[in-house]
């Protein structure tokens, strides 16, 4: 074997280490993930009270239900995902271990064709031909120095070929382990499908149970929408009143700057209602580092949750006729969780409404509102940072304790799906 053989094959075994090394590593990463996932996939089905006979009660439960359903289905995906991750590393690492295979063998082959060729007689008489054919005694020195530092190469051939072998059979044993963990994730797949096909027979149930009562449901639902529509109503007017302290602040700065630039002069400021904030520079950085964290938001609840309510115009399925419209989220927790602030801002409102109270955070020209609190933390003017608890999120004792935030996610006036930028 040359200097260069054996360079390659040590340079394709650490090659083949790094790689079972990132294998492994990336196997306890999606189990750290799935771990995550199937542990507030389990909290959330602790949320789940026994559905109560009012129809509010029920289309709660069925809510909750259809979110369970689609949070199992997604963990279910994600098992998926991470066995067809799983069969990508093994197919690298299979060739790669391949690859170091053949070099092995062709590097035991040459060592063995090499013993044959030094033990031969015809070989012993070539070293002594070799070295009485030298010109000098100090070429004769040269040339047993030569044979003798091949004959050490030799060995630490042989030396080094054992501990590749050692290394190859500890690496086909983390193959197996891969292998192994392949056949866990099939299995947990499998299990999770059957979970998934209770909940949808649970949901079947419950569907049959409130299709016979469409009356009770287009009330119930015309009822809640009323209530959403004087919130909403009351959020917006909250909301323009927010735009209107800003923008007049902001002139009222200007003015006063260009009146001690014109030393004495004054400036006119027009009287009207704006739907865009008037912002100063503090404003702008913190809505541009708002925007730079779409999607990592954290969740505005403490503990386990379960969006049970999603944002926008959508028919609830399986029941004919009945159409939801959310201006935010809502949030399912567990009794006792607290609302938090979403990104560090400045708290514009604190209101009430229907017994219950709410809370606007500005974040530049961006603005969120947390609503069914029982309690609150904070006061107008206070200034928030990520994470910080707003309120306690009420429970109801009619439904089981149930306790839901609704949020909602507002630039100026639009508003926007809470969704999108929270990291659920």
């Amino acid at each position: 074997m040359s200097p260069r053989t054996l360079l390659t094959c040590v340079a394709l075994l650490l090659c083949m280490t790094s790689v079972m090394s990132q294998t492994n590593a990336r196997i306890r990463q999606l189990e750290k993930q799935r771990s995550e996932l199937l542990d507030n996939m389990r909290k959330s089905e602790q949320l789940l009270a026994k559905a109560g006979k009012d129809i509010s009660s029920q289309l709660n439960a069925l809510s909750q239900l259809e979110a369970q359903i689609t949070e199992r289905q997604n963990y279910v995906n994600r098992l998926n995902a991470d066995i067809r991750a799983i069969d990508d590393e093994t197919r690298k690492v299979e060739a790669d271990i391949a690859a170091l295979t053949v070099e092995l063998d062709k590097a035991k082959d040459d060592y063995a064709r090499s013993l044959r060729y030094i033990r031969s007689g015809r070989s012993i008489q070539e070293k002594l031909m070799f070295i009485f054919s030298a010109s000098s005694l100090q070429q004769v020195y040269r040339r047993l120095r030569y044979l003798q530092e091949y004959s050490s190469f030799r060995k630490a051939q042989g030396q080094e070929i054992t501990r590749k072998r050692a290394a190859l059979q500890a690496k086909e044993r983390e193959m197996r382990e891969v292998i192994a963990e392949k056949k866990k994730l099939l299995a947990e797949v499998e299990k999770e499908k059957e979970n998934l096909a209770a909940q949808q027979q649970e949901q079947q149930k419950m569907l049959k149970q409130l299709r016979g009562k469409q009356s009770a449901i287009r009330k119930e639902v015309a009822a809640q929408k009323r209530e959403s529509d004087r919130l909403n109503r009351q959020i917006d007017r909250l909301v323009e009143e927010e735009i209107e302290r800003a923008r007049r602040e902001e002139e009222k700065r200007r003015a006063e700057a260009e009146a001690a630039k014109a030393r004495g002069g004054t400036s006119s400021v027009p009287e009207k209602k704006m739907d865009a904030y008037k912002m100063n520079n503090s404003d702008r950085r913190l809505a541009d580092d708002f925007e730079k964290n779409k999607g990592i938001l954290p969740v505005p609840v403490t503990g386990s949750y379960l969006v049970v309510n999603h944002y926008g115009r959508y028919n609830v399925a399986g029941l004919k006729g009945v159409q939801l419209d959310n201006k935010g989220i809502d949030i399912q927790a567990t009794p006792g969780a607290m609302a938090r602030a979403i990104f560090r801002g400045e708290v514009s409102a604190v209101f009430e409404y229907a017994g219950l109270k709410g809370v606007l955070v500005r974040h530049g020209n961006y603005i969120s509102v947390y609503c069914n609190l029982s309690s609150v933390l904070v006061r107008q003017g206070d200034r928030l940072e990520t994470r910080q608890a707003i309120g306690k999120i009420y429970s109801d004792p009619t439904d089981g304790d149930r306790t839901v935030l609704h949020f909602q996610l507002r630039r100026e006036t639009s508003k926007l799906n809470p969704e999108a930028w929270i990291d659920d």
